[in-house]
């Protein structure tokens, strides 16, 4: 036991962020995001013998992913809304800004807040996509291979998906009154 636990440890904790990163984009609700990581670490665990390829990170993603959706099942059958937390964990980022200005941090967070809301607004599939591209920084292969879903899919909802964000963005700039200097 002590051999899986350390080849576990070597092999799957080091996507431990990554995992905790993509549940975070997967699930609205901040509270249920620490669930979904623990449970998918504990079922990873558990299958870890049956663990051929060599790509760990894009099996405990799809794991996650798995989790995710049968959280998402079980909140729909039983209708529960989650209360949002107090130290709501998008808000987070404010508390290292890396930069003593305080105008450009109130900025930042405005900017990340509507991108936060834009890309809540995209279709799942299509956010899970432009997720494990753009912040997780995965290939086609293992987004197909988390999504179970062919390359060329993956590649035309990545497409659709950051071109939908980008109408959504420049038609949320332009309906925005600026302030004049």
């Amino acid at each position: 036991m002590d051999e899986k636990r350390a080849r576990f440890e070597a092999q799957v904790l080091p996507h431990l962020d990554a995992a905790y990163r993509f549940a975070r984009w997967l699930s609205p609700a901040p509270g249920e995001v620490d669930d979904v990581v623990q449970e998918a670490v504990l079922r990873a665990f558990r299958a870890f013998d049956a663990l051929r390829a060599s790509d760990a990170k894009a099996w405990l993603m799809a794991i996650v992913r798995n989790c995710h959706s049968t959280a998402l099942k079980q909140r729909q059958r039983r209708a529960f809304v989650p209360l949002p937390e107090e130290n709501d964990a998008q808000d987070a980022y404010a508390m290292t800004a890396t930069t003593p200005d305080p105008e450009d941090a109130s900025i930042r967070r405005d900017e990340q807040r509507t991108l936060d809301r834009l890309i809540a607004g995209l279709p799942e599939e299509h956010r899970t996509v432009l997720m494990l591209r753009e912040i997780e920084e995965m290939d086609y292969r293992q987004i197909a291979q988390i999504t179970n879903v062919p390359i060329g899919t993956v590649m035309s909802r990545l497409a659709r998906s950051r071109a939908a964000l980008r109408a959504k963005w420049l038609q949320e700039a332009e309906a925005v009154p600026h302030a004049v200097r």
